[in-house]
């Protein structure tokens, strides 16, 4: 198992950025509590408690009192809750809840907006800026909520393998925007909002009336999956590991690791050395040597960096290249230090990919709907 699986500090340049500075209690798909800092998501009035996979619960935008998420204010909560009741009733698939809202966020800020004059974007409507002059409806049907978001989701379900796109790219195949990767950045408050507004439901696969948690190799609603399948043998930080900055997930040599979301190769390299001399990563490491074997950084929205080391070869992807959530990025090994082969998995806050950006792998997934280890959530 890794006993020196950190990399040199270093902080990435990081183009998405997310306030992650208050801690939050979150509930995971089994119930149990969990500390995880995302800062200031939540107000005073959310209740957090009882959260899981979203239940099945559906919304009801004229609810007299509706919950809150981050610094969203009661019309942005409705509006939200109306985009989620629309794909709820078309049954569209959770995702499409979230990649939904993040739209909306960034089109509109969640508002219904009019036309605003000179200020108007040629002429942009609405809550997704839908323009009647290419074909969206006419300017009163698209100032229309409900059907502005039935558009959305009509045309979001014309795109093949929209599931597994990362949000930007199938938010940018609905919208054409000038800014398409700005998206990104409200991933992780329009997932919240999905989950306070459904119980869960961005934690969750399934239909829109049967959420429930992942199974092995699904991705949640809000974008994630577990890199592989197997017992965690070594957790993070331990009393007897103070400096293991991951977990250590069981893995026979070869098997395949998958991308834990959509995102960006930052880092793609082979860090093994024995003595103060680098060495082949293309070999079995063992306990004396130092560091991660091959090993492969994606940055995801929000900021959040993830690490897969002790790949058995050169991973399967390049640097700068983007992938999908759950895409094939190399195969399990024991290169680097190791004393057997399995998957080091590690996650990183704040773009920081050095040791202060780490938290507890464990806490992050199993609150994104992906919680790692053997079996379902």
């Amino acid at each position: 198992m890794s006993g020196d699986a950190t990399i040199e500090p270093r902080r990435g340049r990081v183009a998405l950025a997310v306030a992650l500075t208050a801690g939050l209690l979150l509930l995971c798909c089994g119930g149990g509590v969990s500390v995880f800092f995302l800062g200031g998501l939540f107000d005073e009035d959310t209740d957090v408690y009882g959260y899981n996979c979203g239940g099945g619960a559906m919304v009801d935008p004229r609810a007299a009192k509706l919950p809150r998420a981050g610094q969203l204010g009661d019309e942005q909560m409705r509006n939200a809750a109306i985009i989620v009741q629309v794909g709820q009733q078309m049954k569209v698939p959770p995702r499409g809840w979230v990649i939904a809202v993040a739209t909306a966020m960034q089109e509109s800020r969640l508002i219904n907006v009019g036309n605003l004059g000179a200020r108007n974007d040629h002429d942009s409507l609405g809550l997704f800026q839908q323009r009647p002059s290419q074909g969206w409806g006419t300017a009163e049907q698209i100032m229309d909520p409900q059907y502005s978001s039935r558009k959305f989701y009509e045309k979001l379900l014309t795109i093949q393998g929209w599931e597994r796109q990362a949000l930007t790219v199938a938010a940018q195949r609905v919208q054409r925007s000038a800014y398409p990767d700005a998206y990104a950045q409200h991933e992780p408050t329009a997932s919240l909002t999905v989950n306070v507004l459904t119980n869960g439901g961005a934690r969750a696969a399934g239909g829109a009336v049967d959420l429930r948690c992942v199974s092995a190799g699904e991705i949640s609603a809000s974008g994630w999956t577990a890199p592989v399948r197997g017992k965690i043998v070594s957790g993070f930080r331990t009393a007897g590991r103070p400096t293991h900055h991951g977990v250590d997930i069981a893995a026979d040599k070869r098997t395949q690791i998958h991308a834990a979301a959509a995102g960006t190769v930052v880092r793609m390299r082979c860090d093994a050395r024995l003595n103060g001399v680098s060495i082949s990563c293309d070999r079995d490491g063992s306990p004396q040597v130092k560091g991660c074997g091959w090993f492969v950084d994606i940055l995801h929205a929000g900021a959040v960096v993830t690490r897969y080391c002790h790949m058995i070869q050169q991973p399967a992807v390049r640097l700068g290249q983007s992938v999908a959530a759950g895409e094939v990025i190399g195969l399990s090994g024991s290169s680097g230090n190791s004393s057997g082969p399995h998957v080091h998995f590690e996650v990183h806050l704040d773009g920081d990919r050095s040791s202060n950006g780490a938290v507890n792998p464990e806490n992050f997934m199993r609150d994104a709907g992906a919680p790692l280890g053997e079996g379902t959530s």
